[in-house]
This record gives structure tokens, C-alpha cells and sequence, in this order.
């Protein structure tokens, strides 16, 4: 059965950093590309960066490039985001996402608050 759980969310002030971590279990974490994606109250969840199974290559979308950093530790099956320079908008609920065999799983999602 897979599995993905996030955690590592909370509170931050505007420019400060946390790291989300997800750990996953039920298939073969080393050959999956994982993905985090965020959701602001009232929007729609957003992908917001990818490391690729091949060779760690890694994505992002424009709003995050230069601060957020995602990585990951095959022996642990464990993916990251670490996420610096918060600013308000950061504000939304955290997903870690893999796509085994086509079917998308979720985890339960992390809230990261970006407040003074």
C-alpha cells in the first residue's frame, strides 16, 4: 500500500525557513520521481517543485526558484523541501505527491504559516 506522510510544517516570520519532510513507503522510492505541491485557502493547489529519479534533477516554479530547495534520501525514502526567504504568500497547506504506475497518492498535507 503507498504511502506518503508529511510533516515539518508551522509557523514562520516573513524571511525565516522550514523544512517539510515526506516520508514514503509501499513502492520503490528510488526509481519515483516525487513532487510537492501547495494550497492557499481559496486557490488551487499549486505544483510547486519535482526531483527526478534518474538524476535528481530538479524543478521548480518561478515563485520559489532561489529559495526553496527540494531533495531527497533514497536509502531513508524520504523526500524534502527546504524552504528559505518565506514571504506571506508561501501561506498555504503543503502536499508530497508520487505517481506509481499513472495513479497520483497524497499524502495528508502539512500547513506552513508565514506571519509576523
Amino acid at each position: 500500500q503507498v504511502q506518503v506522510v508529511e510533516s515539518g510544517g508551522g509557523l514562520a516570520q516573513p524571511g525565516g525557513s522550514l523544512t517539510l519532510s515526506c516520508a514514503a513507503s509501499g513502492f520503490v522510492f528510488s526509481i519515483s520521481s516525487p513532487s510537492w505541491y501547495r494550497q492557499a485557502p481559496g486557490k488551487q493547489r499549486e505544483w510547486v517543485a519535482r526531483i527526478l529519479s534518474r538524476d535528481s534533477s530538479t524543478y521548480y516554479v518561478d515563485s520559489v526558484k532561489g529559495r526553496f530547495t527540494i531533495s531527497r534520501d533514497n536509502a531513508k525514502n524520504m523526500v524534502y523541501l527546504q524552504m528559505n526567504s518565506l514571504q506571506p504568500e508561501d501561506t498555504a497547506v503543503y502536499y508530497c505527491n508520487v505517481q506509481i504506475r499513472g495513479d497520483d497518492h497524497w499524502g495528508q498535507g502539512t500547513q506552513v504559516t508565514v506571519s509576523s
